[in-house]
């Protein structure tokens, strides 16, 4: 089954409703950086986040480094967001919630 891709109003409203998230320049991603006091912090979110992809096959494209943690959400099979990107980036905001 193919995965359908957000319109920019459906994006728009993601955006509006997960402060801190942006539109990648290119219109076809959702960014965040994430930061943590410490490694373990980041290394724990990190696994929450983990195991969420796993449950729901969708995986995030990140990248650490101590304390930070940079996301892009995207689907690669949409071309673009999708609602998987949405749900990823509201659990990331539940396993994040004191984050800027």
């Amino acid at each position: 089954m193919a995965v359908q891709r957000l319109s920019p109003s459906e994006v728009a409203t993601v955006l509006a409703d997960h402060p801190g998230w942006t539109l990648r320049e290119d219109g076809l991603a959702l960014v965040r950086t994430f930061r943590f006091a410490d490694f373990n912090e980041a290394f724990a979110f990190m696994t929450r986040v983990a195991l969420e992809a796993e449950k729901t096959d969708h995986h995030p494209e990140w990248f650490n480094v101590y304390n930070r943690v940079e996301v892009t959400l995207t689907t690669h099979d949409a071309g673009g967001i999708s609602p998987r990107d949405a749900a990823m980036a509201a659990a990331m905001d539940r396993f994040a919630p004191l984050m800027p």
